[in-house]
Order: structure tokens, then C-alpha cells, then sequence
């Protein structure tokens, strides 16, 4: 299993649309960086946010899981209370190839402040707006810049296709759009 470099992420957003949209080269005039690199892509943020709050004492069930206790914004700046967590997505669509599975890093920018981006691998034919999870491990409130860079996905192609892939098992999150909470 190998990664894959920028011309093939490029050949396979513009011929096969893996990457929707896709931005042919890093970014950063005064933003956080976003675009294709030498062995990923760099996807921005959208401008919706859940962000995680106690108002109401929910309990965070992921068998059970309740709205109850986000709070939706859409806002170019999202300010994560210190020690929080807020759901979000990116602005790119995804379509991952059959013989392909993504790993998902956080910018160093945002480590680097104390904030971590989680997300789960995307599997063979897996598509969709991928959810994009912030943590806030810091004592103090934090910002996310939306439509500017988030994290790093890295293309790693299997020595040949899957027999099952993502969209044969029917998963759950399949075609998902906008930021999705956790299903069972």
C-alpha cells in the first residue's frame, strides 16, 4: 500500500471527481493553507458549526446520541470553549476510488495551538462531506477559521480493490452532506 502523490490526487479529482471542490495547488495568502500537496490534500472548513454545550445536562450517548446537546452556528469564525469539542465539515466533497483509503491528519497550525482534528479513515467508495471533529484541549476559548484549512487527507492505494467496499455494505454515513452526528 503506497501514497499517492500530487498528480494522481490532481488526475483523480479533475477526471474521476474525488475532490469536489478541488483546488489545484496550496493556498496561503494570509490564510491556513489548503489545496493539493506533494503527497495529500489540505480540505477547508465550512461555515457550520455544532458546538458542544451543557445547557440542557445532556449526556453524550453515541448508542443514543441527542442534538440536544449542540448549539448550530454558521459563522466565518467559530470559537470552541476551552476543554470542548465542536462538530464540523469540510468544504470539498469526497468520492474515494475503490482500491483507495484515506487517513486524516490535523493542520500543525491548529496542533500547534492546542487544537486536534479527528477524523475516522475514509473507506473504498466511501463519499460524501466528511465530518470533521475539533478538540479544544486548552484552557482557554479557541478559533476556527472557516473556508481556510483544517487538516490533510493522505491517499494510500491498496495493492488491489477490495471485495467489499463502503458503498457494497451500505455504511451509514454513505452520501452524507452537511455536518452529520453520530448514527447507530
Amino acid at each position: 500500500m503506497g501514497i499517492q502523490p500530487d498528480h494522481w490526487i490532481r488526475e483523480q479529482a479533475q477526471k474521476q471527481g474525488m475532490i469536489e471542490p478541488f483546488v489545484e495547488a496550496q493556498k496561503r495568502d494570509g490564510v491556513i493553507s489548503y489545496g493539493v500537496s506533494s503527497y495529500g490534500y489540505d480540505a477547508r472548513v465550512a461555515d457550520e458549526f455544532k458546538i458542544f454545550t451543557n445547557v440542557d445536562s445532556a449526556v453524550v450517548d453515541p448508542k443514543n446520541f441527542s442534538a440536544d446537546g449542540f448549539v448550530d452556528r454558521k459563522t466565518d469564525v467559530c470559537v470552541i470553549p476551552p476543554n470542548s469539542f465542536v462538530l464540523a465539515r469540510t468544504v470539498e466533497y469526497f468520492r474515494i476510488p475503490r482500491d483507495t483509503l484515506v487517513i486524516c491528519l490535523g493542520k500543525s497550525t491548529y496542533a500547534r495551538c492546542g487544537i486536534i482534528v479527528n477524523v475516522t479513515p475514509l473507506e473504498p467508495e466511501w463519499e460524501g462531506h466528511v465530518t470533521l471533529e475539533f478538540s479544544n484541549t486548552t484552557p482557554l476559548p479557541a478559533k476556527i477559521y472557516a473556508n481556510e484549512g483544517a487538516c490533510q487527507f493522505l491517499f494510500l492505494k491498496g495493492e488491489g480493490e477490495c471485495d467489499v467496499s463502503y458503498r457494497d455494505r451500505a455504511g451509514k454515513y454513505q452520501g452524507q452532506t452537511g455536518v452529520t452526528a453520530p448514527r447507530l
